[in-house]
């Protein structure tokens, strides 16, 4: 069973379209990565996906729904989490604070009246852990390195124990042993079964990390496979290896 289908998706700015009639599927369960050249639609297909655009046309079908146009406020209810390339930290909340709008109610009065309830405070402590952050609970968000925005980018998605994750770059921009911080956790997420969709230009952590690979270019689907077989693809190394 698949947990995204997509069909006929089209998504133009002008006369460019950055996602041009795509149908596709991401299996529930396994991690597929989606590559292509700068520009190939990768990001606007997570945006489509997550709500941030609307399109011009077709479908999302999510476990079984039908959507033509997902509303930000359903990711929660639909089970999907992402992160963002560029990071959507509350620069000017603390660390544990940033976790915490990832999890309490989003009724206004109902989610001041869960902040700091035990429950949370043990989700948050064990997320602070796994993320390498407990130092640092009480700092600002502005205040940690970049490799530690990352890391907390991706645990306010990890804290939702989400179904579903859309990975826009994640490993962008970090050393070597915060890739492998970074790595292991998806590696946990994988593991428990979980679906994930990584946008990533390192063709090595694709091969270690994915089951899967989709492969855009100019918005249309390129290849779809195995990575074996993808990267073997000779379209595939023409348009996007540079071989």
């Amino acid at each position: 069973m698949n947990a995204i289908e997509v069909k006929h998706l089209t998504k133009a700015f002008g006369g460019l379209r950055a996602v041009d009639d795509l149908s596709v599927a991401f299996p529930r369960g396994i991690a597929t990565g989606l590559i292509g050249p700068n520009g190939s639609g990768k990001t606007t297909l997570m945006n489509l996906l997550t709500g941030t655009l609307t399109p011009d046309c077709g479908e999302v079908v999510i476990s079984g729904e039908t959507f033509t146009h997902i509303q930000p406020m359903a990711l929660r209810s639909l089970r999907i989490a992402r992160t963002f390339q560029d990071g959507r930290l509350i620069n000017q909340m603390s660390v544990t604070d940033n976790l915490l709008l990832a999890i309490a109610n989003t009724k206004i009065m109902g989610g001041l009246g869960e902040v700091g309830t035990e429950e949370y405070a043990l989700r948050i402590d064990s997320m602070l852990s796994k993320i390498h952050l407990l130092d640092k609970r009480n700092a600002n968000a502005e205040d940690l390195s970049y490799g530690q925005r990352k890391l907390l980018e991706l645990g306010r998605a990890m804290i939702q124990d989400a179904d579903v994750y859309l990975l826009d770059e994640p490993f962008t921009g970090l050393f070597p042993a915060m890739v492998e911080q970074v790595a292991g956790l998806l590696g946990e997420l994988r593991s428990a079964g979980k679906t994930l969709v990584v946008i990533e230009h390192n063709i090595g952590l694709i091969r270690r990390l994915c089951d899967n690979i989709i492969v855009l270019d100019h918005g249309q689907l390129l290849a779809n496979g195995t990575p074996d077989a993808v990267l073997k693809n000779k379209k595939v190394q023409e348009a996007y290896l540079g071989i």
